[in-house]
């Protein structure tokens, strides 16, 4: 028995990669290994020269019982070490599956790589690592790797992708330089016109509106009977407040697609604009006979209205909506806002109230609050929140946070401690009020206090990882020396409990900078920065990268930072400390 079949080992895998991340909806089984032997069957046999040898199969063997026991990220390491020894795309395939049942992003990244250099013609590993670009906001990837899809044969979707991005406030330029590039091999196909659409899209955005004008004006003499095509125009010139050429636009649309509702919908949109309120309706009604029994559309309709100012309009489409025996929360959110807006304190407290516990039940609470103490009726306002959590004991500690955060903003710090203290005597174990008076002891300079309710969460739940990382990350840049081992091992156990919270990775790279290690803290501050690109960890990531000499890059992160985040006081700090690293051009 010098060499086991390898497709005995490995059985054929039937879904296309990783389908469950792309579509939402379908899982893979790990396919079952081998039992292992009792003895070793390759025992005094001689060396191997080429083919599955004995550690390759040992390799084998350990990854797929490792997926069969759920240990998915030694397996996902075991199958990438296989990928590498054997070169083998389905070894690749059979990584990734492993890593996205982990739920390990970066482990899942690698493991698409190695599928995608392995099996460059497949469309599988580019979908996947689209979506993962897509996932941690790097649209730049995620366009190449929409692009190499399509060239592929896959589907288009670029303008929807191109959406999400403008729509994130991706820097447009490379986006466009990508798409440009592009197009100048592109084939004349409907792929092509998705692309087209999707570059005057971020030509408008780079505020080149000739070119895109242009660019459609060509479109629509190549394939004028393209729906997309009018509805992005249509959606262009609302962007531009000209609802004349929007509503000629959606007129046109209306022609090759006659009846959809994107265009009627634009249609009313630009006759609102254009002052038209009666011919509006007439559309909006026109749409609502073709659609009875849909509450969304009425909902979308009554939110078109209030955008442009309309209340009565919205008010009548909403109306109806709360006498169905299962009415939608909104339909009284909204109602709320209209009463609201127009001085009916009591009605618009009637509806805000009618919104059940589930999706906007805080914020009618919030909006009804705030409405009472726009008309000097604070004391009412706290009843009310105070009448509220009676009724909904459930959301006891959301509505007590509620208060506190609106006293907060009416400037009683005083009234807001003594609130949450009161609470706090009644019920002294609530996790979620223990934290908020711990982090508000933080925001007051008063470590002892934030330590005390921390540390008594911690006493009763060891496993709260949001109380373990604040605690240690509070411990490890605030306090003393001496305590940099404690802080690290609140952060180890709370990466533990949630290996892929970039806030605790952030934590872990900053604690073990601390302790003077910059080279183990920086794979940690990249992959927190690449899922969570915020301030703070953008300041942590640039410190760490000054300080092992990568001038360039930190100023780089710095700049990038600097244009994309409108508030970034740690990083004010950071070169308030450390001048040299501000970039020539930013200014703070």
């Amino acid at each position: 028995m010098a060499r086991v079949p390898f497709s005995l080992l490995t059985p054929p895998l039937v879904v296309p990669v990783l389908a469950l991340l792309l579509t939402g909806c379908q899982s893979w089984p790990l396919d079952k290994g081998p039992s292992p032997a009792m003895e070793d069957p390759l025992a005094g046999a001689p060396p191997i020269e080429k083919g599955l040898d004995a550690e390759g199969l040992a390799d084998l063997l350990t990854a797929e019982l490792a997926g069969q026991r759920g240990d998915y990220q030694r397996a996902a390491e075991g199958y990438l070490m296989a990928t590498r020894r054997y070169r083998s795309a389905g070894l690749a395939e059979r990584a990734a599956l492993a890593a996205s049942f982990g739920n390990d992003q970066e482990l899942l990244d690698r493991a698409a790589r190695e599928w995608q250099g392995l099996a460059p013609d497949s469309v599988a590993p580019a979908r996947l690592l689209a979506g993962l670009s897509v996932q941690r906001g790097d649209w730049d990837e995620a366009l190449r790797q929409r692009l190499a899809l399509v060239r592929e044969g896959g589907d288009s979707e670029i303008s929807s992708l191109v959406e999400a991005a403008l729509a994130d406030d991706a820097d447009p330029a490379p986006l466009l330089a990508e798409l440009r590039d592009y197009l100048t091999t592109a084939p004349e196909d409907a792929r092509r016109h998705d692309a087209e659409l999707a570059t005057a899209m971020l030509e408008v955005a780079v505020g080149d509106a000739a070119a895109a004008e242009r660019r459609l004006e060509r479109l629509g003499a190549r394939a004028p009977e393209l729906p997309a095509l009018w509805l992005t125009r249509a959606r262009l010139a609302q962007e531009a407040d000209d609802p004349r050429a929007a509503r000629a636009a959606a007129r046109r649309g209306l022609t090759v697609s006659p009846g959809d509702p994107r265009f009627i919908l634009l249609l009313a949109q630009s006759e609102l604009r254009l002052g038209n309120v009666t011919a509006a309706e007439a559309r909006t009604q026109a749409l609502l006979e073709k659609h009875t029994g849909d509450a969304a559309l009425p909902l979308g309709l009554a939110r078109l209205y209030l955008d442009e100012g309309h209340h009565e309009p919205a008010r009548r489409l909403l109306l109806p909506l709360t006498e169905l025996p299962d009415p939608p929360p909104e339909a009284f959110l909204l109602l709320g806002d209209i009463a609201r807006g127009e001085d009916e304190v009591d009605n618009a407290l009637l509806y805000y109230r009618q919104v059940p516990p589930e999706e906007g039940f805080l914020l009618s609470r919030l909006r009804a609050a705030e409405m009472l103490i726009d008309n000097d009726r604070l004391s009412d306002a706290r009843d009310f929140l105070h009448g509220e959590r009676l009724r909904h004991a459930e959301q006891y500690g959301d509505l007590v946070t509620l208060e506190v955060e609106l006293l907060n903003q009416e400037g009683l710090d005083q009234e807001a401690d003594t609130l949450l203290d009161r609470e706090l005597a009644r019920t002294p174990d609530d996790e979620q009020l223990l934290y908020l008076r711990g982090m508000r002891a933080w925001e007051a300079g008063d470590l002892q206090g934030m330590e005390r309710d921390l540390g008594r969460i911690i006493e009763r739940n060891p496993d709260n990882a949001m109380a373990l990382n604040a605690l240690g990350y509070t411990l490890a840049d605030q306090g003393p020396a001496s305590r940099l081992d404690e802080a690290r091992e609140l952060i180890e156990r709370a990466h533990a409990l949630e290996p892929d919270n970039p806030a605790i990775l952030d934590s872990l790279g900053w604690v073990r900078y601390l302790q003077g290690d910059p080279q183990e803290a920086l794979p940690w501050l990249e992959r927190a920065y690449r899922d969570m690109p915020d301030q703070e960890v953008a300041a942590h990531l640039a410190e760490v990268l000054w300080s092992l000499g990568r001038h360039d890059e930190a100023r780089d992160l710095v700049r990038e930072a600097f244009r994309r985040l409108d508030e970034h006081p740690q990083l004010d700090e950071l070169l308030q400390r450390t001048p040299e690293l501000a970039p020539a051009d930013t200014s703070h």
